[in-house]
């Protein structure tokens, strides 16, 4: 079989929900349409996203999403392939192997069906923490990500893979992927870095893209993508990036590649071809994203009636961030007393998955669930859980803790 034989496959996915989180969704539709500008099929892109922002009731411009100030409607076309609670890590996974019957939805059910000689380029954007990445009611493991990509490897299901992640501490999801498979990686930041929006749409009230996003999705559709490689992106991103640092992991030779060989031949003229650096404005730390939003819903305020709701909002938002801090606090020096500093402060890679799991689904029904908008503030926390379980604290242990400081909570 010659290399004309082989196929080029796309796997996008946001992982978020809700208004606040526009900027994902939207990141998600724009390299949809890059992808398929650049001539590839839909039948060879999965598009995962939970569907509620082009008809949100805070859209004034129904229908439309746009990504950048000005910008075109991305939304126009973009397949449903996975939409609401269809867009889970399970989900995710189970696309991203081609496993049809781990597939949990209802109608087609659309994979990678890759084979040998194949690519694959997989685009994932939204909140995460050490070691997790999160979706509309689970979270995707680093170790799950990366066990995944090697057994493909082994079973010959592509050539080559890129995967690029956006979204917080992102570094520590690829971090561990092995320099001996054909899987390359970029993160839009450092495992102890946040990441930041841009371009901040006081109209809409949303914060349209991300830093690192905004800047690899400029680079494609500005430059000659037989000519330039994955590392020349990389250079590009780098160099412009301000405020968190992207980085590179796993088989770094694949960056040597043309982009071309991933995501298709160029749709742009070469007279349109980039001239210019991108300089994304409006940026804020993707944590204080939810605060910026309402501080705006405030000063758009109708009349002095909506905007003291809106006051009351805002108020309770950094009241419940208080709470959650304070709650993380008390369970680890609960469950760990000597080590609850060190707990607290440092991120390690989380190893012990299946005790890892149990304990945020104890957390998230007990105490802050980080899948309702409301409580997303808690994922930040997700490193204390990491550190506990890491540390060799039982898990039984880390178990009472969250019950305990879960009872004290409810008699406040």
């Amino acid at each position: 079989m010659g290399e004309n034989s082989s196929k080029q496959w796309v796997l996008l996915a946001a992982g978020s929900k809700g208004w606040e989180n526009y900027r994902h969704q939207a990141n998600v539709c724009h390299a949809y349409q890059i992808a398929k500008r650049n001539g590839i099929p839909d039948e060879q892109i999965v598009v995962m996203m939970y569907d509620d922002i082009a008809y949100n009731e805070e859209n004034p411009y129904k229908g439309n999403i746009i990504n950048v100030p000005k910008g075109e409607n991305v939304y126009v076309g973009v397949p449903k392939d996975y939409t609401g609670a269809e867009v889970s890590a399970e989900n995710f996974l189970a696309v991203l192997k081609g496993d049809v019957s781990g597939v949990r939805k209802w109608g087609p059910k659309k994979v990678i069906r890759s084979g040998s000689y194949d690519t694959i380029f997989v685009y994932l954007t939204d909140h995460g923490n050490s070691g997790i990445f999160t979706f509309p009611g689970s979270e995707l493991l680093a170790l799950e990500l990366v066990e995944t990509v090697t057994q493909m490897s082994r079973n010959s299901q592509f050539s080559k893979m890129v995967i690029y992640i956006e979204s917080c501490h992102s570094g520590s999801m690829i971090n561990d992927l092995p320099k001996d498979v054909n899987v390359y990686g970029v993160s839009s930041a450092r495992s102890d870095q946040a990441t930041f929006a841009c371009y901040l749409d006081r109209d809409r009230n949303a914060y349209l893209s991300d830093e690192f996003s905004a800047l690899w999705m400029h680079h494609i559709e500005t430059s000659d993508l037989e000519g330039e490689t994955l590392q020349d992106q990389f250079n590009y991103v780098k160099k412009n990036m301000k405020h968190s640092f992207p980085c590179q992991y796993g088989n770094r030779d694949i960056a040597r590649k043309t982009i071309t060989e991933f995501l298709g031949k160029s749709a742009v003229p070469h007279i349109q071809r980039r001239s210019w650096a991108l300089k994304p404005t409006d940026i804020a730390p993707s944590y204080n994203v939810p605060l910026e939003i309402q501080a705006n819903r405030i000063q758009r305020a109708r009349d002095s009636a909506q905007k003291a709701i809106h006051e009351r909002e805002y108020k309770n938002m950094l009241r419940t961030r208080k709470e959650i801090d304070k709650a993380v606090c008390a369970i680890a020096k609960h469950a760990c007393p000597s080590g609850a500093e060190r707990a607290l402060r440092e991120r390690r890679d989380p190893t012990q998955v299946r005790e890892l799991k149990i304990i945020t689904q104890h957390f998230r029904t007990c105490c802050y669930d980080w899948n309702d908008t409301k409580y997303k503030y808690a994922i930040s926390h997700m490193h204390v859980f990491v550190n506990l379980c890491e540390s060799g604290t039982p898990v039984e242990r880390i178990m009472a803790a969250i019950t305990q400081v879960s009872r004290t909570q409810q008699k406040h």
